[in-house]
Parts: C-alpha cells; structure tokens; sequence
C-alpha cells in the first residue's frame, strides 16, 4: 500500500477548494501526473522542497504534494498562470522594434566614431614623420 494513499493525496490537494467549487482533482490520474512531472523536474536538477537524502525523485515529488509544497493548478489556472507569464516576459513588438533601432544607432555612431579616431589617427602619422 501506498503511504499515503492515493486518497489522503487528493484530500490534501482538493483542501483549499471553496465549498462549492469544483475539486482540482477528481482522479488518481492527476495524482500520478502531477507526481510524474514533478519527479522529472527533480531529475533535470531542480532542489527538492522536503528533506530526504537518498530517496529516490518520485518517492520526493509524492512528499512534497503530501505536505502542500507543490500544488496542482486547474486547467484555468494554468492558463491564467500563462497569461500572466507572457504579459511580463514577452515584448510587445513596438519594444522589439525600439531595441533594434536603438541597436541600428549605436552601431552607427560606434562606425562614425572610429572613423573619426582613424582620421585623427592618420593626420597624427603624418606630423610625427615630419
């Protein structure tokens, strides 16, 4: 048997639903995915959020759901979770199109200068052979 149950892990998660609404997990499919997807993260490298030196990364990530470390998000959730995520992180393409220029001027202006630095360069040469 499994400790802790399949159950005793859905009550943990389902716990901070609001009476009403619907459970975040009705299956123990969403248990072992959600379980299964954290271990891989584990795997890649991420730090475990409970103790256990030994323990293997699925054995962890069960842990971890158990004690409220991790939680299962809704599909809506999720979603919003996204949606949040690419209003902060992606640039508009108005932003693209200023860092580019911005760039596109930088560029220039480091051309004309050591254009500039070569001529004076060059007008030096000729005053020092003389």
């Amino acid at each position: 048997m499994l400790h802790p149950s399949y159950s005793d892990l859905m009550k943990v998660v389902n716990s901070e639903v609001e009476q009403g609404e619907a459970p975040v997990v009705n299956s123990r499919y969403s248990i072992v995915m959600a379980t299964s997807k954290r271990a891989r993260q584990i795997i890649g490298g991420d730090e475990p959020l409970v103790g256990g030196v030994g323990k293997k990364p699925l054995s962890l990530a069960v842990e971890e759901l158990n004690q409220g470390k991790i939680k299962i998000l809704a599909e809506d959730e999720v979603m919003e979770e996204q949606e949040i995520y690419d209003r902060v992180e992606a640039p508009s393409q108005d932003q693209v199109q200023d860092l580019e220029d911005g760039q596109e001027e930088a560029l220039d202006e480091s051309e004309n200068g050591q254009d500039e630095a070569e001529d004076a360069g060059d007008g030096q040469e000729t005053e020092q052979e003389a």
